[in-house]
């Protein structure tokens, strides 16, 4: 989810330049995405999370693991560790949180609502390519 290994005085490059690009980047991520449509509806376990955003795509614990961090950094995501045994970890979204969640549902719902359009601007591209490159 890093834009930049590079470290300059203890923060990413790229977020010492353009923050608000950082943030961009870190909603609109693959995982990012799914996180927040999917905290929408409702707290998860760690566990619980990875298993509804894998029925739409396989993530890793590790790569699940770096997304919540990151999107709780950047006070979207709120992780209550409640001490009990066995260990307890909730993900449930900020009231910033919940705000980036709805935009990136909408851009979602248009871009499911749009796709027949989409597909078929994609075929008329794609056939007058291989026009193109016949001649």
């Amino acid at each position: 989810m890093a834009v930049s290994a590079e470290v300059a005085g203890g923060r990413a490059v790229g977020e010492a330049m353009c923050p608000h690009r950082l943030i961009m980047e870190h909603v609109t991520s693959r995982w990012g995405v799914l996180v927040l449509i999917e905290l929408l509806d409702r707290p998860y376990r760690f566990s619980e999370l990875r298993r509804a955003i894998g029925e739409v795509r396989q993530v890793s614990e590790k790569m699940l693991a770096q997304t919540l961090q990151t999107l709780e950094r950047d006070g979207l995501v709120h992780r209550d560790a409640q001490p009990v045994i066995p260990p307890r970890v909730d993900y449930s979204l900020t009231d910033l949180g919940r705000e980036a969640a709805e935009q990136v549902r909408g851009l979602a719902l248009w871009a499911t609502d749009r796709m027949g359009r989409v597909l078929e601007a994609r075929e008329i591209y794609d056939a007058r390519k291989r026009g193109s490159e016949q001649e």
